[in-house]
């Protein structure tokens, strides 16, 4: 199993909508970026990620699921785009936040921390236990 990062808006797509659509899940589109969507090609049904709220929260809120493999992203007709689709696991106890993980030593090397803009990322399987521990989870 791999662990990944997702970066919503969330007056865009918030983790309330995520959870809303329960275990049917939904398509984690929109992403045009060619590092993010080559992240999503690697993942597999049963992956889990974070679910992160940018913008003014920055925080982990959340975990999820991969559900469906890499596939055509449905809002747009450009074949370059692909996307996954996730449904929700569990709520954080305890939203992490962008400052909790810059002020941890052990996740000064997570892509989140290095890379801040990028939309989907990979989180190595040590930065995912201290996360969840983090949050509660």
């Amino acid at each position: 199993m791999r662990y990944w990062l997702f970066k919503s808006e969330p007056s865009t797509w918030s983790w309330d909508d995520q959870v809303r659509k329960g275990a049917e899940g939904e398509e984690w589109d929109g992403v045009r970026n060619y590092q993010a969507r080559n992240f999503m090609r690697e993942m597999t049904v049963g992956d889990q990620g974070f679910f992160y709220h940018s913008q003014k929260e920055k925080a982990v809120v959340g975990t999820v699921e991969i559900i469906a493999e890499a596939h055509p992203d449905s809002t747009t007709d450009d074949p370059r785009w692909e996307c996954v689709d996730i449904k929700a696991l569990s709520t954080a106890v305890t939203p992490v936040t962008l400052d909790m993980i810059k002020a941890d030593p052990r996740l000064s090397g997570m892509i989140l921390v290095r890379n801040s803009r990028l939309s989907v990322q990979p989180v190595t399987k040590e930065e995912w236990g201290i996360v969840c521990e983090m949050a509660g989870l």
